[in-house]
């Protein structure tokens, strides 16, 4: 089973910055999933910006989220200390 987010940070270019459960910050983008039906709502900024992160998935509503494999092997990892959820 893949870690699973804890945190959830929005970033600019519907982008987020996620924390895992084993320490990982690593980065989502949401750009190619905001064509499919699902997903067009976050099309919104307003509703892109509500992000939440349970320790399960990462989710804006009852309606919209994202399994939590996906999150982990879609993402591309950190490459600035900068950047903290």
């Amino acid at each position: 089973m893949n870690p699973r987010p804890i945190d959830v940070k929005v970033l600019d270019n519907y982008e987020l910055l996620i924390l895992f459960q084993n320490g990982e910050q690593k980065i989502f983008d949401v750009k190619p999933l905001l064509q499919l039906p699902l997903y067009q709502p976050l099309q919104n900024k307003t509703l892109f910006y509500c992000a939440k992160a349970d320790g399960m998935c990462v989710y804006w509503n009852d309606d919209i989220d994202i399994c939590p494999d996906m999150l982990y092997t879609d993402c591309y990892s950190l490459q600035t200390e900068n950047v903290k959820v």
